[in-house]
């Protein structure tokens, strides 16, 4: 079999591996099957490419252009996907182990680009958080902004998911408009450079926007400034080198990472066995010291359960673990594959015998398994390894030391307070659960553990059956952890996003903060509508653009009527003297809800036009009680604008209500679909 020439994309162009390229092995065999790395790679040319070429490209489009491109993406390697499953066996992956690497990566594209669309302006600038007022009379107002920053994202990343690892990266930063250079771990690195490559050749992404180093960085670190990210994942030695790095502290370029992790469970009091909680424990146990070979950084390390249930949990454990079938991850029988090299299977060896300084194998004796279709002696295989830990309190290595393999060690607890101390000794992890079926047990965990770790995930019969698992971080959520963990965050929806972009507090008139925003702001400049503004097309209608209606007065037969027809009979609409009593009303008042139905129709033009639906309010509060004899008028006016798809889209009003006096009554943004022709 040819040995493949790993390659690095840089500047544009596809660089073949040189003299001083790294072997990359075979997690099957042990065979050398390809070879990536090239000591002249120019890193300071990368940089500069993403710089002056990728960014300018990506910060042309909107955030909505930006997630089009991210679906566009997601689609085409959804198509494409099945060579990076041949790839991933050599990895020691199976086709399941592949599928969470490959379409889970696929799939976080596709939510990145869904919130893209969903959550963020079709704009170049994010608002974030409210407007603030900063003085008496509103002529000087605050709002905070983000942009997208002007260097280059470096993603350095771990090799136990060469494709997710990439994309939950990725994903973010092209979002926020900013060019990324992938640096894989080489022992996969061939899985990462074929997705790379589906990504360029699909056409999708401008000039610039992604560059792959396959190998070594060289110095490229010491090419970065504050404008430039680095996000890391891998070991915590590596990542303490890594961001010790002088020239990343004196530049405070933003570095991220997602490192080492004694990611625990706890199976809560009430879970006794016989319970499904108690089942579903036993469950996530095995399937997060299988999947991957254990080989994921929320895997299960540390298995905390009551005392008098550990004899229980490690007899039911062992008997799932039992049945899982070790070997060549290509079989469709194989339950586990290989660790991804020989080198990991050494390192994992290593840090299990440091784990049984303080506990007992209970389970797995890697000496002595057996192998389906594979030559365990030159493939990177091991068989799931269980260890129980009699004295936890005093234990120090099964609280520090992370077997990143199929290892995990059971432990006892006292009480619930005991539990919360034992799974923090690992000082900082990406995910603890926790899997009970009562809330008290769950608010305490909370309480004590929540500071300690970056995801709790709490299960029980109520949702287990849809339940994502305990290893699986989603694009929703964030993903890191404090103190061992890394103190990074990576993910979360649009939070994400923001690592990538830089806060600036903007101060200035309405009218400048409007123009900046895209955003009308109260006190700015309002443009009188040449036509009902219901008669006016999207692309037609300004930000601004206003109507203010006739009034109409309220009278308390209107009052009693809508109390009568809705059934809404409260006492401050039917009772003047309860009314009185109460310290809001000085008696009886109109409805709020009368007034909204009031203000529609003052404000509507009822003929079919650009106004396709009304699809809410938002932000409604109501000022002043309106009495009956008083009048009623709207002041209506655009204030945003986002484009939903081809046909339609949002527009967001700013409604306000007043009486006779000028006086404020209620405000709201009313949301509409309107057609773009």
């Amino acid at each position: 079999m040819p040995v493949q020439k790993i390659r690095s994309f840089a500047a544009g162009e596809w660089i073949a591996p040189d003299a001083g390229a790294r072997p990359v092995n075979s997690a099957i065999t042990g065979e050398v099957i390809g070879e990536a790395g090239n000591d002249d790679l120019d890193v300071a040319v990368m940089l500069d490419y993403a710089r002056g070429v990728g960014g300018p490209n990506l910060r042309k489009l909107t955030f909505h252009d930006r997630a089009k491109m991210l679906k566009a993406l997601a689609t085409h390697l959804n198509a494409h996907r099945e060579p990076l499953y041949d790839l991933s066996f050599d990895t020691g992956a199976t086709k399941p182990d592949s599928m969470i690497d490959i379409d889970g990566g696929i799939g976080t594209m596709f939510v990145f680009a869904a919130k893209g669309r969903r959550e963020m302006p079709d704009a170049h600038i994010y608002l974030d958080g409210e407007v603030e007022t900063l003085s008496r009379n509103g002529t000087f107002l605050g709002q905070h902004i983000c942009t997208p920053l002007l260097g280059a994202a470096i993603h350095i990343n771990a090799f136990n998911f060469p494709v997710w690892g990439m994309l939950e990266k990725l994903a973010p930063a092209l979002l926020a408009g900013v060019p990324a250079i992938v640096k894989p771990a080489t022992a996969t690195c061939q899985v990462t450079e074929a997705c790379v490559r589906l990504m360029l050749d699909s056409g999708i992404l401008p000039e610039g926007a992604l560059q792959l180093v396959s190998g070594g960085l060289g110095n490229m670190l010491d090419g970065l400034d504050a404008q430039d990210v680095v996000g890391f994942t891998g070991s915590a030695e590596t990542a303490l080198m890594l961001r010790s790095n002088p020239h990343l502290l004196k530049n405070a370029v933003r570095f991220t990472a997602e490192q080492d992790s004694l990611n625990a469970s706890i199976l809560g009091p009430d879970a006794i066995p016989g319970t499904p909680e108690f089942d579903l424990f036993i469950k996530e146990a095995q399937r997060e010291m299988t999947a991957k070979a254990g080989q994921k950084c929320t895997a299960i390390r540390r298995i905390i359960a009551p005392v008098v249930h550990v004899e229980a949990v490690i007899e039911a454990l062992s008997a799932r673990l039992a049945k899982t079938v070790i070997g060549d991850p290509r079989s469709e029988t194989t339950r586990m594959g290989a660790l991804v090299s020989n080198a990991q299977k050494q390192d994992v060896l290593k840090k299990a015998a440091l784990i049984g300084e303080e506990a007992e194998r209970v389970y797995g004796d890697p000496d002595a398994f057996e192998v389906a279709g594979a030559d365990a002696a030159k493939g990177a295989f091991l068989p799931p390894m269980l260890f129980h830990c009699a004295d936890p309190d005093t234990a120090e290595r099964v609280h520090d030391t992370e077997a990143f393999g199929p290892v995990s060690t059971v432990m006892g607890y006292r009480d619930l307070d005991h539990a919360i101390a034992l799974v923090n000794k690992g000082k900082g992890s990406l995910v603890a659960s926790v899997i009970t079926h009562d809330g008290d047990i769950a608010w305490q965990v909370v309480m004590g553990a929540a500071a300690w770790h970056g995801r709790l995930y709490i299960n029980d019969r109520t949702s287990m059956k849809e339940s994502t698992g305990h290893g699986a971080p989603m694009p929703h959520m964030v993903h890191g952890g404090p103190g061992r963990a890394g103190g990074g965050e990576e993910l979360g929806g649009v939070r994400g996003v923001m690592h990538y972009m830089q806060r600036t507090a903007i101060q200035g008139s309405p009218d400048i903060l409007t123009a900046i925003s895209g955003r009308w702001m109260p006190g700015a400049r309002e443009i009188e509508a040449p036509a009902h503004p219901f008669t006016r097309t999207f692309d037609e209608l300004q930000i601004g653009e206003t109507i203010r209606t006739a009034s109409r007065e309220v009278t308390l037969e209107d009052v009693e009527h809508f109390a009568k027809f809705t059934g809404d009979t409260f006492y401050a609409h039917m009772d003047d003297e309860a009314a009185a009593a109460n310290p809001f009303f000085p008696g009886r008042v109109a409805h709020g809800y009368l007034l909204l139905s009031f203000a529609a129709g003052l404000f509507v033009q009822p003929d079919p036009g650009p106004v396709l639906a009304n699809t809410g309010l938002d932000k409604l509060r109501f000022m002043k009680p309106l009495v009956p004899g008083e009048s009623l008028k709207v002041r209506l006016t655009v204030k945003q604008k986002t484009k939903r798809n081809d046909e339609y889209g949002e527009v967001r009003w700013r409604v306000s209500l007043s009486n006779q006096d000028e006086d404020v009554v209620a405000e709201y943004e009313l949301l509409t679909m309107n057609s773009y022709t």
